[in-house]
């Protein structure tokens, strides 16, 4: 009798070998867990997708400053009309997936100046506005540029930014910070 004991047994044994595998337990605790990394993981990915859009307009628009500058050094004068920005020669288009970008006059201190600024194409991105002006250093006048950005994403992608006043103050801009 005990042979046939043992015999089962052994059986027994070699059969539950065969039939290894997962329970549904383990399976859920996995998915589970898969489920909080992931609700962890997107939002933040997601906030990073929209740091690299909003790094274009940081970027256009500071070009379109640094031009504005390069503009004036040679013809004494800023360009004020956005389908003459092909004369700043920087190869950068006036709207994109994300941004349209618009130019515009500015008087701060009762001297000229340029301003450009964002409209979103899409919703959540911040605005930026961007200013270039001239300041008296000594006897002759040098050009500063300032770039600013709005406190608050924009919830409607077709939403204007407030158009900048003659000033290039970002405080003065309601609801903008300097952007670094």
């Amino acid at each position: 009798m005990k042979t046939e004991f043992k015999a089962k047994f052994l059986q027994h044994v070699a059969k539950k070998r065969k039939e290894e595998g997962f329970t549904l337990i383990e399976l859920l605790v996995v998915i589970i867990i898969i489920g909080i990394l992931s609700a962890i993981a997107l939002p933040s990915f997601l906030n990073q997708a929209n740091k690299a859009k909003q790094s274009e307009a940081k970027q256009y628009l500071a070009s379109i400053n640094k031009g504005q500058q390069a503009y004036y050094a040679e013809e004494g004068d800023f360009i004020n009309d956005i389908e003459k920005i092909g004369n700043l020669g920087l190869g950068i288009k006036t709207a994109t997936g994300n941004y349209t970008y618009t130019l515009g006059e500015a008087e701060v201190d009762g001297k000229n100046g340029a301003n450009a600024w964002t409209k979103n194409a899409v919703s959540g991105l911040n605005y930026y506005v961007g200013a270039v002006y001239l300041t008296a250093a000594g006897n002759a006048l040098t050009s500063q540029t300032i770039l600013c950005e709005s406190d608050e994403p924009s919830t409607d992608a077709e939403a204007a930014a407030p158009e900048p006043p003659g000033n290039a103050q970002c405080e003065d801009i309601t609801g903008y910070t300097t952007a670094l």
